[in-house]
């Protein structure tokens, strides 16, 4: 590193202590949810053999979360969607989470709920390697959420399980109401919403949100 590089360096580094680089302390990530797939350990295995194990190639925004290098094919009765992705770990029961679009194009009518809530949920069918499974339960839509820990949520004076309204910044931002709250200490600060909602907003990997209530 040159002299000139250095001495930008640490005008830089005293910028950022000064806090005029810091991001704004009510900045909270979004995390863009695609379409995917929890399943159940049973389930992995008639989809993909007899004691079969996920094959992890990235780790996810939330601990312990990760992406999958398997996909299955989800069929309904008007269409089908290939290379549906996997994430980690298994979960007690299977469980298909897809944007509104892909209702149409499946031919099923899913309701919005919050990730483990499948009462009321349509099945669908999941075709693997080497096998396939008639769910009777299990696809929705996520409803949008917060992530964030017990300190986070007293910072923003909420509670876990509260419905909050959030506002997004840019020419085609605006706000979103009944965003719920999920608060515990095993989570890390990032609004989710999914491929639908990001689009409409204009929202990418790098966007923040704001909790306005």
């Amino acid at each position: 590193m040159g002299k000139y590089d250095a001495l930008a360096e640490l005008l830089l580094e005293a910028i950022r202590e000064g806090g005029y680089l810091k991001k704004e302390d009510n900045a909270i990530p979004v995390g863009i949810s695609n379409r995917h797939i929890h399943l159940s350990q049973a389930d992995l295995e008639i989809l993909f053999g007899a004691g079969y194990q996920l094959t992890k190639t990235k780790e996810l925004s939330q601990p312990m979360q990760f992406a999958c290098k398997e996909t299955v094919t989800v069929c309904g009765p008007k269409g089908a969607i290939e290379k549906v992705r996997i994430l980690g770990p298994v979960r007690k029961e299977t469980q298909v989470e897809i944007p509104k679009a892909d209702c149409f194009k499946l031919g099923i009518i899913a309701p919005v709920k919050m990730s483990g809530d499948l009462q009321g949920t349509p099945g669908i069918t999941l075709i693997g390697p080497k096998g396939s499974i008639s769910l009777t339960k299990g696809v929705m839509i996520a409803q949008r959420h917060i992530h964030m820990t017990l300190e986070d949520a007293k910072r923003f004076g909420v509670t876990d399980g509260e419905q909050v309204t959030i506002e997004v910044g840019g020419l085609r931002g605006g706000t979103l109401s009944n965003v719920a709250i999920r608060a515990n200490n095993s989570s890390a600060l990032e609004c989710h919403i999914d491929t639908d909602e990001a689009n409409a907003l204009d929202l990418g990997p790098n966007s923040t949100i704001k909790i306005i209530k």
